[in-house]
């Protein structure tokens, strides 16, 4: 058995090897998810000693890693990118990937922050039309 850190506050204990079924369960998500991180090549393909493969309970860390990774906006090639680089130690290198992603999330900002000016004023030009005039959304987004 193996005790992993589910938060900072709980551990939990589960077998060393686990099935792919088990791996995803403990690991909260799908069976499909786990198939489709080893086809991108972020978690092992265990080798198939018999019928069914065995998964060391560690790749439930990973797996937290590659979820809450993406939820930062990370990619899955740059999560496996930091997953090579976390090995090294190299914290320049990954420094160097997470000012990349910072600099994209800034650049979506200001992107929104455009688009809702914007929208706001097309609403605005909205409310304050004629009501026999076109509307000045369907107006904007009908010019080419």
């Amino acid at each position: 058995m193996s005790e992993i850190n589910l938060n900072s506050r709980a551990l939990i204990r589960v077998p060393a090897a686990l099935t792919i079924g088990g791996l995803a369960s403990a690991s909260q998500v799908g069976v499909e998810t786990v198939r489709y991180y080893q086809r991108r090549r972020l978690l092992p393909i265990p080798s198939g000693a018999g019928a069914v493969r065995r998964y060391p309970a560690e790749l439930i860390n990973r797996i937290r890693f590659i979820k809450k990774s993406q939820n930062l906006g990370f990619t899955l090639d740059e999560i496996r990118e930091l997953l090579k680089l976390e090995e090294g130690g190299n914290r320049r290198a990954i420094r160097t990937v997470a000012n990349s992603r910072l600099k994209s999330i800034r650049e979506k900002i200001g992107d929104l922050e455009r688009m809702e000016g914007v929208l706001a004023q097309r609403v605005h030009d909205c409310e304050e039309a004629n009501s026999s005039a076109a509307c000045p959304i369907i107006a904007a987004l009908s010019e080419a």
